[in-house]
């Protein structure tokens, strides 16, 4: 699409931040205005749009797509994507190990077990660990515990951490970065123990590359949103589950 538009600005209204072009209030996909719950995220969107050149390209604009995402599809299906994130924890990657070979097990185990000893502590579960693919059952009691702890975000930060858990394929790591726990590239790191080990054994798949690469993209950027949020936010209701 060839920009149509001089500037963006971020404008206070009675219900949060809009960002206008040229005077004129942008909208979702989905055509609803886009409005965003702080002054920090409002700038960052409209620094997106300013920085557009001729012609907009919708994938260097990823605050101004979870912004839209968080309103069209999250704000109203809460428990929806909360069952959706927290359902990772049901088989999260960090429980599920290698028996061989043993550096690799190693490895996972050094990446691995001081995030569900964190996650055991935190958040007062248990969880079953084994070697292999098939599935292991964990604890009923998780399910529960999990949705509540996503569905205590407001449907942006939730749909920041929808798009780390799906990265990562870890429940449990995502929180981690939403807590502060780690960093959005420590996490992608945890995650890929295993495609890093092959990769030092029989070398770098391009492809394999470049999907990095995309991921990390993704889960810096999630990150960068969720951080915006809470410059201005009040400590998340989670504090006190």
């Amino acid at each position: 699409m060839k920009r149509f538009y001089k500037s963006a600005a971020a404008v206070q209204t009675e219900s949060g931040y809009m960002v206008n072009l040229d005077g004129r209030p942008v909208r979702t996909p989905a055509r609803a205005p886009l409005v965003l719950p702080g002054l920090a995220l409002g700038e960052a969107v409209a620094a997106e749009w300013n920085a557009q050149g001729d012609k907009i390209i919708p994938d260097t604009m990823p605050l101004m797509s979870f912004a839209s995402t968080a309103i069209d599809r999250v704000s109203g299906a809460m428990e929806a994507v909360a069952a959706e994130a927290s359902g990772f924890a049901a088989s999260d990657l960090l429980c599920y190990r290698a028996d061989q070979p043993i550096e690799l097990a190693q490895r996972q185990a050094d990446a691995w077990d001081p995030l569900l000893d964190w996650a055991r502590t935190r958040y007062d579960v248990t969880f079953s660990v084994t070697t292999g693919i098939m599935p292991v059952e964990q604890p009923a009691e998780n399910k529960a515990r999990f949705t509540a702890v996503a569905l205590a975000f407001d449907p942006h930060t939730l749909t920041g951490l929808h798009v780390m858990t799906t990265a990562y394929g870890s429940f449990l790591l995502a929180l981690a970065v939403v807590e502060g726990r780690l960093t959005a590239p420590e996490a992608l790191a945890i995650s890929r123990v295993d495609e890093t080990f092959q990769a030092e054994l029989w070398g770098t798949d391009e492809e394999a590359e470049k999907r990095h690469q995309r991921l990390l993209r993704e889960v810096t950027s999630a990150q960068h949103f969720i951080e915006l949020l809470r410059l201005e936010q009040t400590p998340n209701k989670l504090n006190h589950l």
